[in-house]
């Protein structure tokens, strides 16, 4: 038998603020062992950050209090310590050296103004006796077991200057450098393209096999939790709904919400089935253990002489290396002669890895950064020689759906004023109070009430961030949208929520879509075209199910090997 190493007993933690009391947690008990992986699995606000912040003691109190329970943290020497009671020297010791902690996000977690190789050293020298040079040698040997590149060099480079993968292997580094007994892992796959996260999770594990450390892995992917895992524990509004061996869970999951956790993922149904999301297995109403009737949409049908869209030969370069006058000497070639068509009504799906050019396309296809070269012609006419006013009454047909729905909201501007703000632009309705309506109207069409007119961005969850957005985009009445990884960072059940939603109003409204994103799993449900690209050029192209199903190309054979692949049995459901 493995020993334990944390045991949490009944543990509550409630939120308390002048207006209400939110209960974070309700009497959560869970055990990690040595040399075991454990997945907190569930949604945002399930409670699984504010159990592993707790863990560290994290947490501000106020706003957090600790109603009850306790965290014993078993040393191999010595005797329990619970960190709910624990002083600030023993938290000191114990933080970083016995338990340490990889966040979701690495750009936030690593300072900027510091090279990656002295955080990692000043983590070791913080519970080490070493020099500063041993601390350097031990630092840039961690960079070569987390297989970085050129781990000399990437000593010397500021977190800016590592791609997301990279900075995430850093926080790996710094994490392991002390040599935990417990590793948490909050989230650290989530934003990463799907041939990095494999990369990563098969990182995480080959370590924990050779240190033999207990893993604590949040996520809300239970495919990932099938990757990775010995034990899931699911959570559900900060109570646990179920807990026991991953491949028991999958196999037998007997709690709906598990249910639904497994059958939102797009990977698991054909495309034109319509997604099921948690209401639809926690609604009281429903038998549980039965799964909802999927409702069969008639898949889309593709003209070939309606070509809404033409590229051709299209290049965007940035400069990389300059002459000291400023002229470029060298470019990085984003997007590379790339030339493909977009027929009225469909969805095409543009997929890849980080820094393969998608972003840089879509952004070109809206002129909103300069092209190098070649033609994009829209309804027959040429964007790229369009003049101010020109392109300023086109952008009424041509909208976006950014990644992060927070960064595209004002803060400090209700969200009824977002929606209703390119309304004015364009002098659409005659007056207020018309337009008033027509925002009311959008806010309903996308699953909104009327009265979160009056309400801010940061009373939203992200998932209605999301629909705020997206009825922004749709406010102008569009006939062409690019939707720019506007799922990839969002919870599997509101993942699905947010595609059945651009489903039912592109059915409903009859836009063209280009789908960005890096999971070709998410991709190959929603388009009826797939694009793939690499370093900058259409590395294969074809119908969605075909390229999934028969990729011909082996970078794209990679990206779906990459895809987690664990599903349930139909029985499960």
């Amino acid at each position: 038998m493995q020993r334990v190493l944390l045991d949490i007993q009944h543990l509550s933690v409630d939120f308390v603020s002048d207006e209400r009391t939110n209960h974070a947690l309700k009497d959560i008990s869970v055990e990690i062992k040595k040399g075991e992986i454990v997945a907190l699995v569930g949604e945002s606000g399930s409670g699984k950050s504010v159990t592993s912040l707790s863990i560290l003691r994290l947490i501000p109190t106020p706003p957090a209090k600790y109603v009850s329970g306790s965290i014993l943290y078993h040393r191999e020497n010595g005797s329990p310590i619970d960190l709910l009671k624990a002083t600030s020297e023993q938290l000191q010791e114990i933080r970083g050296n016995a338990i340490s902690m990889i966040f979701q996000e690495p750009m936030t977690s690593l300072n900027p103004v510091y090279t990656c190789g002295n955080q990692v050293a000043e983590a070791i020298r913080a519970h080490h006796q070493v020099s500063k040079e041993t601390a350097k040698t031990q630092a840039i040997q961690w960079f070569e077991r987390v297989q970085l590149p050129d781990p000399e060099g990437i000593y010397q480079r500021y977190p800016h200057q590592l791609s997301g993968g990279q900075k995430q292997r850093v926080m790996i580094a710094m994490a392991m450098c002390c040599k935990p007994e417990l590793l948490i892992c909050d989230e650290p796959t989530t934003a990463l393209d799907v041939t990095v996260q494999k990369t990563v999770l098969q990182l995480i594990k080959t370590l924990q096999k050779e240190t033999g450390m207990g893993v604590i892995f949040i996520t809300h992917d239970l495919g990932v939790v099938a990757e990775i895992a010995d034990r899931a524990v699911v959570l559900y509004k900060g109570a646990i709904m179920e807990e026991g061996p991953v491949a028991t869970i999958f196999q037998h999951p007997q709690h709906p919400y598990t249910k639904a956790l497994l059958a939102c993922r797009p990977v698991n149904h054909r495309r034109g089935d319509r997604l099921p999301v948690v209401s639809d297995f926690m609604d009281e109403k429903q038998p549980q253990g039965k799964m909802i009737r999927q409702e069969k949409e008639k898949l889309l049908k593709i003209d070939a002489d309606a070509v809404l869209l033409k590229v051709e030969n299209l290049e965007v370069w940035f400069p990389k290396e300059k002459t000291w006058l400023g002229k470029p000497v060298s470019y990085t070639k984003a997007v590379n002669d790339v030339s493909f068509e977009v027929y009225e009504n469909e969805t095409l799906g543009l997929v890849g890895e980080s820094g393969c050019g998608k972003t840089s396309l879509g952004r070109a296809l809206l002129r909103l950064i300069p092209a190098t070269a070649g033609s994009i012609v829209y309804q027959g006419n040429n964007m790229l020689l369009f003049k101010k006013e020109e392109l300023r009454e086109l952008r009424k047909q041509l909208q976006i759906v950014f990644q992060d729905p927070y960064s595209s909201l004002n803060p400090r501007e209700k969200i009824g004023d977002a929606i209703e703000e390119p309304l004015k632009v364009y002098g659409i309705e005659k007056n207020g109070a018309q337009r008033r309506k027509r925002v009311e109207e959008l806010l309903l069409k996308v699953g909104l009430l009327p009265e979160h007119y009056e309400r801010y961005p940061h009373e939203f969850s992200g998932g209605q961030r999301q629909r705020i957005v997206i009825a922004r985009a749709l406010a102008v009445k569009p006939s062409f949208i690019i939707c720019d990884e506007s799922v990839s960072a969002l919870d599997v059940s509101v993942q699905a929520q947010v595609l059945n939603l651009l489903n039912d109003l592109k059915k409903e409204l009859g836009f063209t879509i280009i789908f960005i994103s890096h999971d070709l799993a998410v991709v190959r449900y929603f388009s009826d075209r797939i694009l793939v690209m690499n370093k900058g050029k259409i590395e294969e192209s074809g119908p969605a199910d075909v390229i999934y199903e028969h990729p011909q190309s082996a970078y794209t054979q990679k990206l779906i090997a990459s895809i987690p692949k664990g599903r349930p049995t139909l029985s499960a459901l």
